[in-house]
C-alpha cells in the first residue's frame, strides 16, 4: 500500500499532508457509511437517522500550556473545540466520549479540575458524556474526545465543498482574538519566568485572553440558521485561521474566494494588541487560529435573513476561478491569500 524506500520526515508533510497521505487508500465498504475522511465529521446512516461524528486530540506543550491554562478553562475549552467541528456540519452535537493519559505528576484534585470543566461545558451545551477511557503517560497530559450529533433531515448537513459561485462568505463572530490572546499569555510568560516577582497583568487584555482561554461553541449560531430555514451551502469552524478554511473549502469545492479587507469583523482589542505587537491586524484575523467560529456560504438569497445579525458578517464572495482566494483591501488592491501558518495552539 505505502512504498516509501526512503524515510520521510513527518515536518516535511505537515499536519495536513499527512493526513491526506495517510488517508489516500482508505475506501468505505458499508453502505451506512455516508461520508468517511475528507470533512470536519463523518456521516453515518443509522435507522431513520444520520449521525455526524468527529474526534480531537489535545497534548501537552503541543496544544495546549499548563503554565497559564487553568485546568478548568483547558477542559471547557477541549469540549468546545471537539463539538465545533459536528456544529460545521449544521448538527446540533449531544454526546461526548472523552479519553485521558496523564503521567504520575497529575494529582486527583488537578484531574478532577480538568472534568469540571468538561461537565460545565456538557451541561452549557446541553451534552451526555457517556464514556471514555483512561490511561497512564510518560509524556504529560494526553486528552482525546470524539462528539456525536444527529440530525433526520439529510438536506441540512453541510459539507465544505458545497460552494457555489457568487455565494456569500459569511463568518461568525470576531477573528483574531484567539492569537492575540495567545500572544499576550506568552509575553506575560516570559516576564514571568524572567522576573517570578512580577504578577501577570492581564485585565485590560480581558477580552482576548478569555478568547484564547475559555471561546465558545457557536451551537447558537447553527440554531439560528435552522429557525430561519438557512443550509448553507459549505461551512467550517475556524479552528486553524480563515486563510486555511476558505484553501479547503476552495480545493473541496472547486471554487475560489474574494475576502474584503474592510468587511473582517475585529474586536477593537484584537486590533489595538496586533498594533502592539506590530501584527497587520487583518492578517491576525485571517491568519490566527483557536477562534472557533463559523465560517459558511450563504446562497444570496438569504441575505435579507441575516442583514442586521450582529453574529454573523458578510466577508466576501465565491468566485469561478478555482484556488484563487484573494483580499481585496480597503483601497482596491488585490493580494493573493496565504495561510501563514501562524502556531496558534497553545
Amino acid at each position: 500500500m505505502f512504498q516509501n524506500k526512503e524515510t520521510t520526515p513527518i515536518s516535511e508533510l505537515g499536519e495536513f499532508g499527512l493526513i491526506n497521505h495517510l488517508t489516500q487508500h482508505i475506501k468505505t465498504e458499508r453502505d451506512t457509511t455516508i461520508t468517511g475522511v475528507g470533512d470536519d465529521a463523518s456521516v453515518m446512516k443509522i435507522g431513520n437517522k444520520y449521525c455526524v461524528q468527529s474526534s480531537e486530540i489535545f497534548a501537552e506543550n503541543i496544544d495546549f500550556d499548563l503554565t497559564f491554562h487553568p485546568l478548568k478553562h483547558l477542559g471547557y475549552k477541549m469540549v468546545v473545540a471537539t463539538i465545533s467541528d459536528v456544529l460545521a456540519m449544521n448538527v446540533i452535537p449531544s454526546h461526548l466520549l472523552v479519553n485521558i493519559a496523564l503521567s504520575s505528576r497529575f494529582t486527583l484534585e488537578a484531574i478532577e479540575e480538568l472534568y469540571a470543566g468538561i461537565l460545565i461545558a456538557c451541561k452549557e451545551y446541553n451534552l451526555d458524556l457517556v464514556g471514555g477511557d483512561t490511561g497512564s503517560s510518560q509524556s504529560g497530559l494526553v486528552v482525546s474526545m470524539t462528539a456525536t450529533g444527529f440530525t433526520k433531515n439529510k438536506e441540512s448537513l453541510t459539507y465544505r465543498g458545497g460552494a457555489k459561485s457568487n455565494d456569500l462568505l459569511v463568518s461568525t463572530g470576531d477573528l483574531g482574538g484567539a492569537y492575540m490572546g495567545l500572544q499576550i499569555l506568552e509575553r506575560e510568560k516570559k516576564i514571568f519566568l524572567e522576573h517570578k516577582e512580577m504578577q501577570p497583568d492581564l485585565e485590560k487584555y480581558d477580552y482576548i485572553v478569555g478568547r484564547q482561554l475559555r471561546p465558545l461553541a457557536r451551537l447558537d449560531v447553527v440554531q439560528t440558521l435552522l429557525d430561519l430555514d438557512i443550509v448553507p451551502t459549505s461551512m467550517m469552524d475556524i479552528s486553524d485561521g480563515v486563510a486555511s478554511e476558505i484553501n479547503h473549502m476552495g480545493t473541496a469545492g472547486k471554487v475560489g474566494f474574494n475576502i474584503y479587507e474592510q468587511k473582517l469583523p475585529i474586536d477593537p482589542q484584537t486590533l489595538d494588541v496586533a498594533l502592539e505587537f506590530n501584527l497587520n491586524p487583518s492578517i491576525v484575523a485571517l491568519n490566527g487560529g483557536d477562534d472557533y467560529e463559523l465560517l459558511m456560504t450563504l446562497d444570496q438569497k438569504h441575505f435579507d435573513k441575516i442583514k442586521g445579525n450582529p453574529d454573523l458578517t458578510v466577508i466576501g464572495h465565491v468566485t469561478e476561478s478555482a484556488g484563487a482566494y484573494n483580499m481585496v483591501t480597503q483601497a482596491d488592491q488585490v493580494f493573493p491569500i496565504e495561510a501563514q501558518g501562524f502556531s496558534d495552539k497553545s
